[in-house]
């Protein structure tokens, strides 16, 4: 079940991935730059706390690795969570290193800003940093096993114990016993010769 929640848990990361990461990192690189700026530096210098579309997108890309963290660092959430898209991700950076324009070709809705971002990200080496990032739990053991019950009073590890109202129950009847009779001894030792008549 845990497993079946990873791959769940997977869609959803690819999905925020794709749509408000690769959003958010394409509204970063291109930051406004007034067209009388001397300066390459966006806002002069100064500060971007004023250009609500910068935090906008700021925040996007700052929630999209926030949700990736939380699904490589957490040990009850399965490695499937954070592993598939990390593969995804490896696999596409090794399809655009062998075969750039098929690379290119297979990003969807590429004349969106979504796969546009998505695009600039490949080209940009996050999606392959990404990935290597993200598989690091498929080669945990302990992330593959589940993790012992945790015991609320004392917070320490215990083994859950099986159910046994829906097993079936033996019932044990004593047995009543009267006073035990002596043994008795061996015949021979009475045993006289009789006189025969």
């Amino acid at each position: 079940m845990r497993h079946r929640i990873g791959i769940v848990l997977a869609l959803i990361m690819t999905g925020v991935l794709f749509f408000p990461g690769a959003w958010g990192y394409l509204r970063l690189l291109r930051l406004p730059v007034p067209a009388d700026q001397l300066s390459g530096l966006p806002a002069g210098g100064g500060s971007l706390i004023p250009e609500h579309h910068v935090l906008l997108a700021l925040a996007a890309v700052a929630g999209t690795a926030l949700l990736a963290g939380v699904l490589v660092a957490a040990p009850r959430i399965s490695p499937l969570a954070a592993g598939l898209p990390g593969l995804l991700l490896l696999g596409w950076t090794g399809l655009y290193l062998a075969n750039v324009r098929q690379a290119v070709d297979l990003i969807p809705l590429r004349s969106d800003p979504f796969g546009a971002g998505f695009e600039a990200m490949l080209f940009n080496g996050v999606l392959g940093g990404a990935g290597l990032a993200m598989i690091v739990p498929v080669f945990v053991p302990s992330r593959w096993r589940t993790r012992p019950a945790a015991d609320a009073t004392d917070g320490e590890f215990t083994t859950a114990e099986p159910e046994l109202e829906d097993q079936p129950t033996t019932q044990l009847t004593p047995i009543r016993v009267t006073a035990l009779a002596p043994i008795p001894t061996a015949p021979w030792h009475d045993v006289r010769p009789r006189d025969v008549p």
